[in-house]
């Protein structure tokens, strides 16, 4: 019998349908726990009303999610995205496809640039390289549509491979809210609006590098310096 990281529940009093998507995005099944869209599209028109998603996923295939994204788009009610733990890569692109998208107050999404494996010789990477802007600008169109964000902004979002936090979400407008906000607690009470956060990449790898290389001056530093930099950063 094959497993599935997703479940459908059924609200009987107001007959809304509740989907968890739980695991990796996949194209086909190869263990029978992956979220694929022919499953999903069986599913999904098993019955009728708005639907809630819950997503925790790393993401997966692009092209599956993009079948997924637009199934969600096409559906005839109101469909509510919760990010549960995790929406990251292609799952962050399903989750662009909500009414309204609200994240958990622990969950985290990330964005960034499509990646592939590819064999030949130069022609065939450069096939690659050109495939992979494609599916960027493609991608970046689902998250230019939610944000309302320019897309040289989103390009560099991608670019720096981008996490945030729920309030960071919120911010930059990949969702709409925070799941239980306000619900009694002390911030609320005092009027205090956290800080969205975002973590970046680029933004670490800068950042280790003005450690070896600090800005202010030009010189070139001698190599037994750069290894004793790196040795008190292993530390």
């Amino acid at each position: 019998m094959k497993r599935k990281f997703w479940n459908w529940i059924r609200n009987e009093t107001d007959g809304e349908r509740t989907l968890v998507l739980n695991g990796e995005i996949s194209d086909e099944t190869w263990y029978g726990d992956e979220v694929t869209p022919a499953l999903f599209r069986k599913e999904l028109d098993a019955g009728t009303g708005n639907i809630t998603v819950w997503i925790n996923s790393p993401g997966g295939d692009v092209f599956a999610a993009a079948q997924i994204y637009n199934m969600l788009m096409e559906y005839k009610g109101d469909v509510t995205v919760k990010v549960d733990a995790l929406a990251a890569s292609a799952a962050s692109v399903i989750a662009m496809a909500g009414t309204e998208v609200l994240m958990s107050p622990v969950g985290m999404m990330m964005i960034h640039n499509p990646m592939t494996i590819a064999i030949g010789d130069s022609k065939e990477m450069q096939r690659a390289g050109e495939m992979l802007d494609e599916v960027k600008e493609s991608i970046m169109n689902a998250y230019e549509i939610k944000t309302g964000m320019s897309r040289a902004r989103i390009s560099h979002l991608m670019d720096a491979e981008s996490w945030f936090n729920a309030k960071k979400a919120v911010e930059l407008g990949f969702a709409d809210g925070v799941l239980h906000e306000g619900e009694g607690t002390e911030d609320a009470v005092r009027g205090a609006e956290p800080e969205g956060v975002m973590f970046s990449r680029m933004a670490v790898t800068n950042s280790l590098l003005s450690k070896l290389v600090p800005k202010e001056t030009e010189k070139r530093v001698p190599v037994e310096q750069l290894e004793k930099r790196l040795g008190l950063l292993r530390h």
